[in-house]
């Protein structure tokens, strides 16, 4: 099954298997909703999941379906390097990497090693996905802290936002710095906007 809002992938996938005697295409969802109603329904071996979707984005969707189906096997579908959207779709439940550039040539051996149980990261997405698993991993509160810093706020505004000390707030940004491999606040914020750890719809 694929689930994708443009028309164009899902028509491109299509022709691609329709080609495999040994694969079928039995579902389409042009969003995350969908997608996991789709499942319910028909029980594909694979699901192809784009992650910016309307209604409910891929990585709710992953984790819609794998919390009733902890054996479904599926790959995130997207345009994006290996970034934290990536490392969130694998924790929600994600088994497989697909960019959107490598269709043609790895989509058909992909879908095949998923539908046998193994897992699919092409190399440079998994040595991305190594590295972010070794650095990252920031509490929520440590996320809290590194959104309201990219908001401008400084460390009193934060502690009183929280309802933290501010001596407990500076904890916290030595530790996201360090964990972010940053130089600065600055630095760490953008690093947090690069890697989707923060929200960039917030910053102003």
């Amino acid at each position: 099954m694929v689930a994708d809002d443009h028309p164009l992938i899902r028509e491109g996938i299509a022709a691609v298997i329709e080609s495999q005697a040994d694969i079928a295409l039995v579902g389409e969802a042009n969003n995350g909703r969908e997608a996991v109603e789709g499942f319910l329904q028909h029980q594909p071996d694979v699901i192809l999941m784009d992650l910016q979707m309307p209604e409910m984005n891929g990585i709710d969707a992953i984790r819609a379906i794998h919390q009733g189906a902890p054996s479904a096997r599926i790959a995130v579908l997207t345009t994006y390097r290996g970034d934290v959207r990536a490392l969130h779709a694998i924790q929600a439940g994600a088994v497989g990497y697909l960019l959107k550039s490598s269709l043609r040539r790895e989509l058909v051996d992909a879908i095949r090693a998923l539908a046998a149980g193994k897992r699919w990261f092409p190399p440079e997405i998994a040595a991305e996905l190594a590295e972010h698993l070794g650095v990252e991993n920031l509490s929520l509160r440590e996320v809290e802290v590194l959104q309201l810093i990219s908001l401008g706020h400084a460390n009193k505004v934060i502690a009183k936002r929280l309802a933290i000390t501010e001596d407990t707030v500076k904890g916290h940004v030595k530790s996201v710095i360090a964990k972010l491999g940053a130089n600065n606040r600055t630095h760490a914020v953008a690093i947090g906007l690069k890697r989707g750890i923060i929200d960039s719809s917030l910053v102003g």
